[in-house]
């Protein structure tokens, strides 16, 4: 788009939106206005990419969630206007930032499955591959975090209180979705996807559920007004909430009406455009189709094809399972037994008694295929087992290939977790590492690296080409570069700092090395063994004021599901620590401890580059892949880990000296089991006995709730199943590394950097081309 064009669009919007000039908008009218110009801009290039696609194969995402971030940044910077953008505000005064900051992050996302998810779709756009996402248009999202008392408080997340022009209504492609009880619109808003350098848009489509009927006339003029709008009520509950508490039968209810709501809608989409294009439902459907599962929750996915096919139009089952076969495939994202969903046969029964039906058929197919092959106990593999049906058993039985997402996850799912699947089926196994977007966590959130960069390299021709990435390799040794590249970190850390005083009232010391760790709080992850290490660290600096370290800043930033106890009282506690450090004058600002509220895309596109140290900490074998391990390389950052999920990776690709791995491996653990003794490490290490006491004995105020006492149960008498107490000596003195590491500039310099080099293997374009060339095969499609 020319400048005039963008000038006289925003004018056009903002005078019939809101009946203002420029001058006189304000910043949340001025961000509509001009994303509907740059939205106006595109559409003829949008409808091409799919009148394009129609043509030839394509696949589909189905994810229950979709972490976007913010669209205006992002999207100018695929367009290549972000800089054209800018200059045309500033020439009215208004700062293209604060434009930015006024877009909310879209609530249709919680953690690194639905980023993924956004760095596919974004790859696949710039790649010009045919994807087309399928999700849930949630209304508030999952939740917006705040602190009280140093409580996690959760309130609803108004995600679309400004409108959300980057989306598009299509009543006309509105479908039915019925549940045994009640019958639901399914209206389609359609996001666009837009490429990097290339003029393909692809789709993004989200689901709204409404009542067929919102309003009762005569029940409201009975006076009867809560009965006057019931149906609405109950199908707007549909699309709400992104996971909602499930810990009675209501809530369980509620999130199997989401799932079946997501999958029938889209599938019901996919087959009315198929049929119009070509007809009747035959065999050859799989040449044409290929549909994704991002993890269980979309699972139902494969009776309700089947369903359709036998109920619909007239296919044999026996017909419709194998064409299922090959249009479905399965990603699975955890080694936590409790993650794989299984759902209670009562409750599929009583939403869907007819989904039920073709699972038990289903299951006897397996069963008769299993015998045939000579097996004798099937009980592992049963898809329904103790009146429960077991989502990952269907989507391995019913897909033509099942995907990990770190090497070490798929090895661990191929050894022990799913190994009587891999013996079954080992052509289906495959390992798929995840991967991130270079444009939103390089291009956009690190703009001054990127400008060192594209310098340095001469064109930008990495930001299509992650491996490109290779050829500063020359300049590992350059002091002069270097000191550029350090220079530049150092500004990242100060933008975050500003922000952080700005939106928190807290300061930091951007000469402070900033060890950050921020992702989905669960117990796993280990959190709690940082808190313990800070602690430590506290401890240790007030018996010894003079000990050697720098001055460092520890950072959370972490959302805990609302009916996660422990999870939430994890906050709680680093929230006590911080309280104390922060407040003790006679450390001298050795120590900082700080949790960022609400975390989130924008807040991590902040966080990342500014970053000295990266976290990742899981117990090793619990963590599937990880994403933000990979930001933060990107962004010349080293890992601070255990040798878990794609840290593996991460430390062959830049090297164990330009990183810090610490902890018990896989197979040490394995060892470990049945043997492993808390009281052992408890009492012969004083420095972690104090910590974990501290849990108990009054150093810390948890409210009266008792979730002290729980944490520390779960270490002491449930076992500490992830390792915390095995792990904290080596965690001490793999930091004691770090810090003497970070005393040695040039070395650290060198080391920051090397992980920008070799990170290029870690971006969703390689990613996204194995699973186009390797599962769904399907081919690049550029509009002309």
């Amino acid at each position: 788009m020319k400048r005039q064009e963008i000038i006289k669009g925003m004018e056009k919007y903002l005078k019939v939106k809101y009946g203002v000039k420029i001058e006189e908008a304000k910043e949340y009218e001025i961000f509509n206005a001009l994303s509907l110009t740059l939205l106006e801009g595109i559409v003829d290039d949008w409808n091409k990419t799919t009148d394009e696609y129609s043509k030839h194969k394509k696949a589909y995402y189905f994810s229950a969630e979709y972490l976007m971030g913010r669209a205006l940044g992002n999207n100018l910077i695929s367009l290549g206007l972000y800089d054209e953008v800018k200059d045309i505000l500033e020439q009215y005064n208004i700062n293209i930032n604060k434009i930015e900051e006024i877009e909310e992050d879209a609530g249709l996302g919680n953690g690194g499955l639905g980023r993924l998810a956004a760095c596919f779709m974004d790859s696949a756009a710039t790649l010009d591959m045919p994807l087309t996402g399928y999700g849930i248009r949630y209304s508030n999202g999952l939740f917006n975090q705040k602190f009280v008392d140093g409580f996690q408080m959760e309130e609803a997340d108004n995600w679309l209180k400004y409108g959300d022009p980057w989306s598009v209504r299509k009543d006309r492609d509105t479908q039915i979705v019925e549940f045994s009880d009640m019958k639901v619109k399914a209206v389609p808003y359609d996001t666009p996807i837009i490429g990097y350098g290339t003029k393909n848009i692809n789709t993004l489509r989200l689901w709204k559920c409404e009542a067929i009927n919102e309003f009762d006339f005569n029940e409201f003029n009975d006076q009867k007004y809560d009965k006057a709008v019931k149906l609405k009520n109950r199908a707007d509950d549909i699309s709400r909430v992104l996971y909602p508490n499930d810990s009675n039968q209501e809530g369980k209810l509620l999130r199997l009406r989401q799932q079946y709501f997501l999958v029938s809608a889209s599938l019901k989409d996919i087959l009315k455009k198929h049929k119009e294009k070509n007809g009747e439902i035959t065999k050859e459907f799989s040449s044409l189709h290929a549909v994704q599962l991002n993890d269980t929750h979309p699972t139902l996915a494969i009776p309700e094809f089947i369903r359709i096919l036998v109920d619909e139009e007239n296919v044999k089952f026996e017909d419709a399972l194998e064409i299922a076969k090959k249009v479905f495939a399965y990603t699975n994202h955890t080694i936590l037994a409790e993650a794989l969903e299984k759902w209670d046969v009562k409750l599929i029964k009583k939403l869907f008694p007819r989904i039920h039906a073709i699972i038990v058929e289903i299951d006897k197919s397996l069963a008769k295929e299993l015998k045939s092959k000579g097996y004798t106990d099937i009980s592992d593999f049963k898809i329904i087992a103790n009146r429960q049906v077991r989502m990952a058993n269907l989507a391995i039985y019913v897909s033509s290939a099942v995907n990990g997402v770190a090497q070490l996850h798929t090895d661990i799912l191929k050894d022990t977790e799913l190994n009587n699947w891999y013996k079954l089926y080992p052509t289906k196994f495959q390992n798929k590492t995840n991967g991130i977007t270079p444009r939103r966590w390089l291009r956009l959130c690190n703009q001054e690296l990127s400008a060192l960069i594209t310098e340095l390299l001469g064109s930008e021709a990495w930001v299509k080409d992650l491996s490109l990435l290779e050829g500063l390799k020359k300049f590992e040794n350059d002091e002069k570069v270097l000191k550029r590249f350090m220079d530049i970190k150092h500004k990242k850390k100060e933008q975050l700092a500003d922000y952080i005083k700005e939106n928190h009232g807290i300061e930091l010391n951007p000469d402070s090395l900033f060890d950050i760790q921020i992702k989905r709080l669960h117990e796993y992850k280990r959190q709690l063994l940082n808190a313990f290490y800070i602690l430590d660290l506290y401890y240790r600096v007030k018996e010894n004021p003079s000990m050697d370290i720098p001055p460092v800043t520890f950072i959370f930033g972490a959302k805990a599901f609302p009916g996660y106890r422990r999870a939430k009282a994890i906050v709680k506690f680093i929230n006590e620590i911080g309280r104390m450090v922060n407040n003790d004058a006679s450390i001298n600002g050795k120590i900082k401890v700080v949790f960022v509220e609400n975390y989130r895309v924008s807040y991590g596109e902040k966080l990342f580059p500014a970053a000295d140290l990266s976290k990742q900490i899981s117990t090793a074998g619990k963590e599937a892949s990880g994403t933000g391990n990979m930001k933060f390389m990107l962004n010349g950052t080293p890992t601070f880990g255990t040798l878990d999920g794609a840290n593996v990776e991460i430390a062959q690709a830049s090297g164990e000296d330009n990183n810090f791995i610490f902890g018990l491996k896989v197979e040490e653990i394995e060892a470990l089991k049945g043997k492993y003794s808390t009281e052992e490490f408890y009492s012969k290490n004083k420095d972690l006995k104090k910590v974990i006491d501290s849990l108990i004995d009054g150093t810390f105020d948890d409210g009266g709730s008792g979730d002290f006492q729980d944490l520390y149960n779960s270490l002491m008498k449930e076992g500490d199943q992830y390792f915390l107490l095995a792990d904290f000596e080596s965690f001490k003195a793999t930091e004691d590394q770090v810090f003497a590491a970070y005393k040695d500039e040039k070395k650290w310099a060198q080391k920051c950097f090397a992980n920008v080099c070799n990170s290029g293997v870690f971006s969703s374009d390689r990613t996204i081309l194995q699973y186009c060339e390797e599962i769904w095969n399907i081919k690049k499609t550029p509009i002309k």
